[in-house]
């Protein structure tokens, strides 16, 4: 099997199926990070309820859609952000200032890049979503 990305796969599958309006999509393989990362986005409101599917092949999330999601993707290679410099990084990925989320990991778990700037933390970029 090839070694697949998979949190941009997870990013990939969401938009494909966003763009064509689907109400649910099914992603596979799964990880530990994808779990948090679709956590996140449950929480911001970007994805609805998500079910992890353990099939002992590398499972699969079963993810109600919203349609809230314009553009995602994953961050690759995943850079290092210091908890000033969001704000570049911000006008990189994102459309406009207030508008979708990066989505980082810190030595506190995955969150938005806006939970990690309140905190006061830096971390890696995994990805964006608006």
């Amino acid at each position: 099997m090839p070694a697949t990305n998979i949190l941009a796969n997870l990013f990939v599958t969401l938009y494909n199926n966003e763009t064509r309006r689907k109400n649910k999509c099914i992603v596979l393989p799964t990880s530990k990070i994808g779990v948090k990362v679709l956590q996140t986005l449950q929480k911001e409101g970007y994805v609805g309820e998500f079910e992890h599917i353990n099939d002992n092949r590398g499972g699969k999330f079963k993810i109600n859609l919203l349609a809230k999601i314009t553009k995602c993707g994953a961050i690759s290679p995943r850079f290092k952000v210091k908890k000033d410099e969001f704000n570049s990084w911000e006008q990189q990925y994102l459309p406009a200032y207030n508008r979708g989320m990066l989505l980082v990991t810190t030595n506190q778990g995955v969150m938005s890049h806006h939970e990690a700037v309140d905190k006061g933390i830096g971390g890696f970029l995994i990805g964006y979503v608006y």
